[in-house]
């Protein structure tokens, strides 16, 4: 009797368990296409990457993907999960209708908030000089920092000194400051210059505080009331928090809570150009200033990021808005898709290659990539081979290892202007023989090939430096 009862709520629970992801309905307003096929997706391919979020050991919590604008997955997980300030992770189980932290993806909506005040010209053009808007801060026009622009912020290129490396756990982080300092821009600008303005990319959360600060000054609304009232409002968003800071204030660096159904509204909404149900919100030329990269060649935009993932040598162009501990909001316009994770693996920067791949399995389970990844679970190199072999000129920086050494990266500096499909300079390496007699700062020539949405060093060897007015290969 004891085993029949325990066959029959298993029973129980398989039968109430939605197979592979398939959206429940809800009260949101979004379509939903039950079968994967008529969303462009091989129903296969789209389960298995279903069924790895579903199995990871990582402390993920919510996988959505969205095309032609009808959810066709929506997962969760229970795992354990902590609020910015919380210094202990409660456990938690997700489901459609918890909110989560978004993290820094708060940033990115703070960029999309500009932009809808840029239609209606509220705020001033992106070659403004920011002290220009800050007369308080009039004694600190000197060393440059009057150069620093709208466009230097949102960009984060404005040359100002600041260290977010090390994890946002470390007190020593400078954004630390931003919860409890009285004056966040003097904050920020009080620092001194580390490179001119507009030359240099350095994340910092200091420049998205005060890009909210002046929203609120020339709105004449605090963030909350004015992203209620011109974006969640019109998006059909009824449920979201934005927390403060230990003053009450809102935190553009950081604070929103969203659901992740909601999440894919504001990458539906990316998509479409800033159209939503035939209203414009955001204006369509913003929209394409926020997808495009602030200098050639580099990830990051107007506080959005742009990447790609490789399926077997064929390059699929993403856009992204990404928190600290795994939080994505993918978009990807080729094949009209938007992929939400949630995690909450905060001050893990493994967690993003992770989401990565998450990423490149379900693109590779769209008809347009169908079948372009390995379908074993541990694919050869030459089934799962995604570029060709790449061979660069670099500086061999140093070795870390993970995992007690079961897993070893190599970290180098390419030379300027490499031509590299890779999003990271991090390699990992399978045959520790190959760095044998290499010593920090040597000079190298290396390939490396990436593989299951990894990079991975093939060769590496020393090389002679490269000699002033003599060609270097």
């Amino acid at each position: 009797m004891f085993v029949a009862l325990c066959g029959a709520s298993a029973a129980g629970r398989a039968a109430t368990a939605e197979p592979c992801g398939t959206p429940l309905p809800g009260r949101d307003g979004w379509s939903i296409e039950q079968e994967p096929r008529l969303a462009g997706f091989s129903p296969d391919l789209l389960c298995d990457a279903v069924r790895t979020f579903v199995e990871s050991t990582r402390n993920r919590h919510a996988l959505v993907v969205e095309r032609h604008g009808k959810l066709v997955i929506d997962a969760y997980r229970t795992g354990a999960d902590r609020s910015t300030y919380s210094i202990w992770a409660s456990r938690t189980q997700f489901d459609k209708d918890q909110l989560h932290d978004v993290r820094s993806i708060t940033k990115s909506v703070v960029a999309v908030l500009w932009g809808i005040t840029d239609g209606s010209r509220v705020v001033p053009p992106l070659t403004t000089p920011v002290l220009d808007l800050l007369p308080d801060l009039a004694d600190l026009r000197s060393g440059g920092r009057e150069r620093i622009t709208v466009a230097d912020m949102l960009c984060m290129r404005s040359g100002l000194t600041w260290d977010e490396s090390g994890g946002y756990s470390r007190w020593a982080n400078d954004e630390k400051g931003l919860l409890w300092r009285g004056n966040r821009p003097r904050y920020v600008f009080e620092r001194p210059l580390a490179a001119p303005p507009g030359t240099l990319f350095n994340y910092n959360g200091g420049l998205s505080a005060v890009l909210g600060q002046l929203l609120e000054k020339q709105t004449g609304s605090s963030l909350q009331e004015y992203a209620g009232q011109w974006l969640f409002t019109p998006l059909g968003i009824r449920d979201w928090e934005w927390e403060g800071d230990l003053r009450g204030r809102a935190r553009a660096f950081t604070g929103l809570r969203l659901r992740p159904r909601d999440l894919a509204r504001l990458g539906r909404l990316m998509l479409q150009g800033g159209e939503w149900q035939g209203r414009q919100i955001v204006p369509q030329a913003w929209v394409r200033t926020l997808l495009s990269p602030c200098a050639a060649g580099e990830e990051f935009g107007y506080h959005w990021w742009s990447g790609n993932v490789f399926v077997r040598g064929k390059e699929v162009r993403w856009h992204a808005a990404q928190g600290n501990g795994g939080q994505r909001l993918f978009i990807v316009p080729s094949l009209d898709m938007v992929v939400v994770m949630t995690a909450g693996e905060y001050d893990d920067g493994s967690i993003g290659r992770a989401q990565r791949y998450l990423l490149q399995l379900v693109v590779a389970a769209t008809r347009e990539h169908e079948g372009e990844l390995a379908e074993s679970s541990a694919p050869s190199v030459a089934a799962a081979q995604e570029v060709a072999p790449v061979e660069t000129r670099a500086t061999f920086r140093s070795v870390t290892e993970e995992d007690g050494g079961a897993r070893v990266y190599v970290h180098l500096k390419v030379v300027p202007r490499a031509n590299l499909p890779f999003t990271t300079l991090r390699f990992s390496v399978r045959d520790k023989s190959i760095l044998a007699g290499l010593r920090e700062g040597t000079h190298v020539k290396f390939r490396a090939e990436r593989i299951d949405g990894e990079n991975f060093l093939t060769t590496i060897r020393a090389v002679p430096p490269c000699v002033r007015f003599q060609p270097c290969d």
